[in-house]
């Protein structure tokens, strides 16, 4: 484990479990272990670190899954948290099924949501979650782009002999990300101000940044569709709407989810279903895997609504 050259526990950068025993004492070795919860966390912090000496950035959660909601940490997981120097978390409590393993880490914590401001959760159908706030941030680049900001300078703090690589490395990603964000809004210009609706409720953020509606958000339990009324009364609800609306209102469901209720409604209201990418698994390190999805996305959207 690399010793770490400034201890952020007094910063609003970092929230740390200063002072807190980590389960185990790690091997001393001269790397700096860096953690990433979830993929695009993971891809922002090794677009941030790339080439950076002395460094070993792992991903903790890299799975074929919707969402976080129901995930539980496994013994290799907790293995990896007690053999973290830092751990960079997305934060705005999508991680929240690791806070107890959080508790009893020494690792130094980079929530990348620290200081923004977020979007309410929205309400979903057969869903009842606690959370307060939408976590979904990276699919906004604007929100990225202070993500990036944010582990760029908190492991300049914690690693200043590489400080200048990070910041090198920051500002080559926020220059793509500038010029990809660019391009898709230009492509989603057309259609500002239409409604979709979404059969999961992670893309608030995406929708707002290109300036589309979601009529609603859907998030259905793995293994159940929605309820006969429910259907119904979604059905219903979209037909009165595109009464007022140029095209149909076009219905996406998120890769790796159910497509069940959503062909159902498409077929009762004379739409097409099509599939989004919440990137939450993936091969690949740097920014490009996520300006990849997301120009997917942004293709998939012009298509659903041209």
């Amino acid at each position: 484990m690399k010793k770490l050259l400034a201890p952020l526990c007094a910063l609003g950068l970092l929230l740390s479990a200063c002072g807190q025993p980590a389960a185990s004492q790690p091997v001393e070795d001269d790397t700096l272990h860096i953690l990433a919860t979830t993929y695009p966390v993971y891809l922002f912090t090794t677009a941030v670190t790339e080439g950076a000496d002395g460094v070993e950035v792992s991903l903790l959660v890299n799975q074929q899954t919707s969402c976080l909601h129901d995930y539980t940490l496994t013994v290799a997981d907790m293995k990896a948290i007690e053999g973290a120097d830092v751990i960079v978390m997305n934060g705005a409590g999508l991680e929240d099924f690791m806070d107890d393993a959080l508790s009893a880490s020494s690792a130094q914590v980079i929530d990348c949501s620290e200081g923004m401001s977020l979007l309410p959760a929205q309400g979903h159908e057969g869903h009842d979650h606690d959370t307060e706030y939408d976590p979904h941030i990276w699919m906004d680049a604007t929100y990225v782009s202070s993500m990036l900001q944010q582990i760029s300078q908190s492991l300049t703090e914690l690693d200043s002999a590489n400080g200048d690589l990070y910041t090198q490395n920051e500002s080559a990603a926020q220059t793509a990300l500038t010029a990809a964000d660019l391009s898709w809004r230009e492509a989603l210009e057309p259609y500002k101000g239409r409604s979709i609706v979404t059969f999961h409720d992670g893309f608030q953020y995406f929708a707002n940044a290109l300036g589309l509606t979601i009529f609603k958000a859907i998030e259905e339990e793995e293994g159940s569709t929605a309820s006969a009324q429910e259907l119904a009364e979604i059905v219903d609800a979209i037909k009165v709407t595109q009464t007022y609306e140029l095209g149909t209102m076009p219905i996406f469901t998120e890769v790796n989810g159910s497509t069940a209720s959503a062909d159902t409604i498409a077929r009762e209201v004379g739409c097409q279903v099509y599939q989004l990418d919440l990137i939450m698994s993936g091969d690949g390190t740097g920014l490009q895997p996520y300006l990849d999805a997301m120009q997917q996305n942004v293709d998939t959207l012009v298509e659903a609504l041209g």
